[in-house]
């Protein structure tokens, strides 16, 4: 067999692939995908979107469609998902993706070279680090607290290294639940214009906010025309749809159509007519204001049975929404405690060091998901999770850890 490119060289399948391996026993609780919940999909609406669309429409939607994206999820994406954020912006600053990620490959294709430094958040997104090692860039890490990415590390390290590119998810972080404040999104923009640096901003949990206010994302502050704005339709409509899309400005978006040409022509035609009746119907609100709840009451058990069950030396998140919970255990070896945990509790989750683009020091993190789980089974997973945790930390044992129990 000829050689693999070089490219390839050290890239490895995400820990979540591990993850899916181990549902098919049918016998895991799982805590460590990033699944919506099944029970979220609004499978009686899109039915009655599709019949719809296929008898008003279906031979131009079954056909080719142009790079650019389907013209009415353009203007709905504009009007109903922007709009609200306080981004403003015209139709032809919006490209429709194959899902977000699709993105963050274009995005690279179009601005990363081979040696360049891209900042990233400690930890981040294990997926676009994938994707960024993909394409040879030289990762630097930007601490981050209990308020989102540190706004002065950040600066510090722009000076000092002159990236192409910051890469962050300031609402409801993947992995850790954090929320970037409204001060820290306004002193990133500024960066971002002061020393001409692309900023990359996730944006796929903004609408899951279980508590507090909303924020404006970092885009809503953009003066520059820096800030690219990544959106997905995965968590709040369905994720099967693989629709996503990226606003930024005119010129960039021309450069990432191109880029997409040679990926896969054009997202289907017929899921982006899917989302964009979904929203120019109106069943957005109603849909959140069903999955909402569903999720904030499945965070609020995992985070009390956290504190009824995980020993105190173990700190985590308290997020007001998203989908993920992040902890540390001093002195855990999460290498060792994921295949205990699956084996002798039937529970999975995901060791933390694999979000780190610098996974050294990070042995006792972990990633906690709680949309993927049935209700029911949460305490009792978090029960048992917790009599392992509380085993390594060295404390007494106040519960046996065997799936039987």
């Amino acid at each position: 067999m000829p050689e693999f490119a070089t490219r390839m060289e050290g890239i490895t399948g995400s820990a979540i692939r591990a993850v899916f391996k181990l549902l098919a026993k049918g016998d895991i609780i799982s805590f460590g995908g990033g699944n919506p919940s099944a029970e979220s999909f609004p499978t009686e609406e899109i039915r009655s979107i599709v019949d719809s669309l296929l008898a008003r429409d279906g031979a131009n939607l079954l056909q080719y469609g142009p790079t650019e994206g389907y013209a009415p999820l353009r203007r709905a994406i504009a009007q109903h998902i922007l709009a609200p954020k306080c981004v403003h912006v015209a139709e032809e600053q919006i490209l429709p993706l194959t899902g977000s990620m699709q993105g963050f490959d274009l995005l690279c294709r179009v601005f990363v070279n081979r040696g360049d430094t891209v900042l990233v958040e400690a930890p981040t997104f294990l997926g676009v680090l994938q994707t960024l090692n993909l394409y040879g860039a030289k990762l630097v890490s930007v601490p981050s607290d209990e308020e989102g990415v540190c706004v002065d590390a950040l600066e510090s390290l722009v000076r000092k290294h002159r990236p192409k590119l910051f890469y962050c998810i300031p609402t409801f972080q993947n992995p850790s639940g954090r929320t970037i404040g409204i001060e820290r999104r306004k002193r990133i923009a500024r960066i971002a214009a002061e020393y001409d640096l692309l900023v990359a901003e996730d944006d796929p949990y903004w609408d899951l906010r279980y508590s507090g206010v909303p924020l404006p994302p970092i885009k809503a502050f953009d003066e520059s025309g820096t800030v690219l704005l990544f959106n997905s339709f995965s968590k709040i409509i369905a994720p099967g749809l693989r629709v996503g899309s990226v606003t930024a400005e005119a010129p960039v978006i021309r450069k990432m159509t191109i880029a997409k040409q040679s990926a896969d022509t054009h997202s289907p035609n017929l899921t982006q007519a899917i989302v964009a009746e979904f929203l120019s119907r109106g069943l957005l609100p109603q849909q959140l204001a069903r999955i909402l709840p569903m999720y904030g009451e499945r965070m609020n058990a995992m985070l009390a049975a956290m504190d009824a069950y995980f020993p105190e030396s173990c700190a985590y998140t308290r997020p007001e929404g998203g989908l993920f919970i992040w902890g540390e255990l001093p002195g855990g070896d999460m290498a060792t405690l994921v295949g205990r945990a699956a084996d002798e509790c039937g529970v999975a989750f995901i060791p933390g060091f694999h979000f780190f683009a610098d996974p050294a020091g990070q042995e006792g993190t972990f990633r906690l998901n709680f949309s993927g789980t049935a209700f029911e089974n949460i305490e009792p997973g978090i029960r048992r999770l917790g009599a392992l945790f509380t085993e390594a930390a060295g404390a007494p044992l106040r519960l046996p850890c065997k799936a039987a129990q």
